[in-house]
């Protein structure tokens, strides 16, 4: 009788284990929690994959109870940022625990082009304005486990016995997204302002305050392409370019990488120097460009590098985060593009690739073109909005000789941001637009403070 009861007994503890809820982290990280409210203290940070268990009738107001390490430690969680939930069930086959995992399929790593050879061309997006993007996590889907069996039927326990058990057909699937962002904080004299912390922000989509679920402070390596316009309109002007370029180059970090484009028509868009930390590689690259006749076509050069600077060893992870930047040197006039700025601009709010603008449009006529807007002003327009719907900054040099400062600037606006994730309260994927934006608390003699970010971001379609 003994073993008998000892043998119940394992089965028993095995259905009430089992009969718990599993999941995994599927936001970059998240915090385990005191209470259940995004401001409690926290109790241990989790990372993307990480496993917990789900604690029996413990959930509230979108947080669950939950266990990890071998249920040592215990904490609440918010719900939208866990999934792939698995299931109990009981089964009379024979007696072992079968548990099945689910397989990831492996991930193709995107091809770069190799030195001198142009950047495939982008396929133009459809008319549907239902971008994917390529910020949101896949949900993976539940696997239920199997309890099963190990001896002879024997008298079922009481009903204060019985282990909750789920129903077999019961498959809950959580998805959600993680907007990161990068930010910058400057003070009223345009100061950057460093050693901040989760509480001095604030972000708001949509003017809905949002759930802040990491920010990242510690410097992370910078990816970055210098994209360069080499038309005839620059012709004057390259040598000093080529110049701010090293300067930029000079203070990239031991794991820093940039690349160098150039382009003049939409058939030459051409990749001198792929993603390197060789400083020499880059600076050789930067002496080798050269001025040529055609149609300029700006928003092509900038449509295919942003794509190639946001995909480029983007897996998503919290320790491959990186800063991703495109600082294009241009006077603002597209001549020929096949895309428009709308295509580009529904790109870019996919994108976290801030860009860095330097327009030379002093040259541009400023008599009104095609109505009341001159070449000028439209090149000006243009490139302001190219910065300001990505958090980066725009310069508009009176001269060449103020080029060493401007890539001294842009260096150091690189170097002083900050990386926020949040995960969206509004869950509603239409790939409609979310206005972004964030606050920053006062400092000390109610200085203001203000945060530079992207404008806002597509929601990604279901």
């Amino acid at each position: 009788m003994k073993p008998l009861f000892a043998v119940i007994f394992t089965l028993f503890f095995a259905f009430s284990v089992f009969a718990q809820k599993q999941a995994e982290v599927i936001v970059t990280s998240t915090h385990l929690r005191k209470s259940p409210d995004i401001n409690a203290e926290k109790v241990q940070t989790l990372q993307k994959g990480e496993k917990v268990l789900l604690e029996r009738n413990r959930d509230t107001n979108g947080w669950y109870y939950v266990s990890v390490s071998s249920g040592s430690v215990k904490g609440w969680i918010r719900k939208d940022t866990i999934g792939s939930i698995t299931n109990a069930e009981k089964s009379n086959q024979p007696a072992e625990t079968a548990r099945q995992t689910p397989q990831k399929t492996p991930q193709k790593t995107p091809q770069t082009p190799k030195k001198n050879e142009p950047i495939p061309a982008a396929p133009r997006p459809a008319a549907s304005n239902s971008p994917v993007s390529a910020n949101t996590p896949a949900a993976v889907a539940a696997v239920p486990q199997t309890v099963q069996a190990a001896v002879s039927p024997s008298p079922a326990p009481s009903p204060a016995e019985e282990p909750a058990v789920i129903e077999d057909d019961e498959v809950l699937r959580i998805e959600t997204e993680e907007v990161s962002l990068n930010v910058r904080v400057v003070d009223g004299n345009n100061r950057p302002v460093n050693n901040l912390n989760q509480a001095h922000f604030r972000v708001y989509e949509d003017e809905v305050l949002q759930p802040i679920t990491s920010l990242t402070t510690a410097e992370v390596p910078a990816i970055n392409a210098l994209v360069i316009d080499n038309s005839r309109s620059l012709r004057s002007q390259l040598k000093k370019v080529i110049e701010a370029g090293k300067i930029i180059i000079g203070t990239n970090r031991q794991k820093d990488e940039s690349s160098i484009i150039r382009f003049v028509s939409s058939d030459k868009i051409e990749v001198v120097q792929d993603f390197t930390p060789n400083k020499n590689s880059l600076n050789n690259a930067l002496d080798n460009l050269f001025v040529e006749g055609g149609q300029t076509a700006i928003i092509d050069a900038v449509y295919q590098t942003a794509r190639k600077v946001d995909q480029y060893q983007n897996s998503g992870k919290t320790e491959d985060v990186k800063l991703r930047a495109l600082i294009l040197v241009s006077d603002g006039d597209d001549r020929g593009s096949s895309h428009t700025e709308q295509e580009l601009l529904q790109l870019l709010r996919e994108s976290n690739v801030q860009i860095y603008a330097i327009g030379f449009i002093n040259d541009l006529s400023s008599e009104p073109d095609s109505g009341s807007v001159s070449r000028r002003e439209k090149a000006k327009a243009f490139l302001t909005r190219l910065a300001q719907e990505t958090g980066g900054k725009v310069y508009f040099p009176g001269s060449i000789e103020e080029l060493p400062k401007i890539a001294t600037d842009i260096s150091g606006e690189l170097r002083t941001q900050y990386l926020v994730s949040y995960s969206p309260t509004n869950e509603n994927r239409d790939g409609a637009f979310r206005k972004i934006r964030v606050e920053i608390a006062e400092g000390a003699n109610k200085e203001k403070r203000t945060a530079i970010t992207r404008t806002g971001r597509n929601s990604s379609p279901k």
